[in-house]
């Protein structure tokens, strides 16, 4: 990969599909997303929130809020489902795994509409490639 960052919706998707690929030819573990925080992500001191891809996963820590619109995006992603919902009690949030039965450039799709639907970016936010 040459380029770590996208700010429009189609060289976001194309990153996604890019860093899926990218982790799939070096076998790393995964490899994982994320966005610059907001102030309101400081403020309830979560930080930035991030996506990881592995094996046919997305996996991210959400919210309560952020798990109801997790489960309303996934009617427009039929080929998506919840797999795993781990709430620790130390933690206060969700961590959740969703099984994506798809191609690479579906599940950028996916990622792009997490992030604005799910954590609430503006149509222009930046997309980092944290990891590979």
């Amino acid at each position: 990969m040459t380029r770590f960052d996208a700010t429009t919706e189609p060289t976001r998707i194309e990153l996604v599909a890019d860093a899926i690929a990218a982790h799939r030819e070096r076998g790393s573990a995964a490899t994982t997303l994320t966005v610059e925080p907001t102030d309101a992500d400081r403020e309830i001191g979560h930080g930035a929130p991030w996506i990881q891809y592995f094996e046919g996963t997305v996996a991210l820590d959400c919210t309560d809020y952020e798990l109801e619109q997790l489960k309303k995006l996934l009617d427009d992603f039929p080929s998506f489902s919840i797999d795993e919902l781990v709430t620790p009690e130390e933690a206060e949030g969700t961590h959740a795994r969703v099984t994506a039965r798809t191609d690479d450039e579906r599940i950028g799709q996916f990622v792009d509409r997490v992030f604005r639907e799910v954590f609430d970016r503006s149509e222009g936010y930046r997309l980092w490639v944290a990891e590979i």
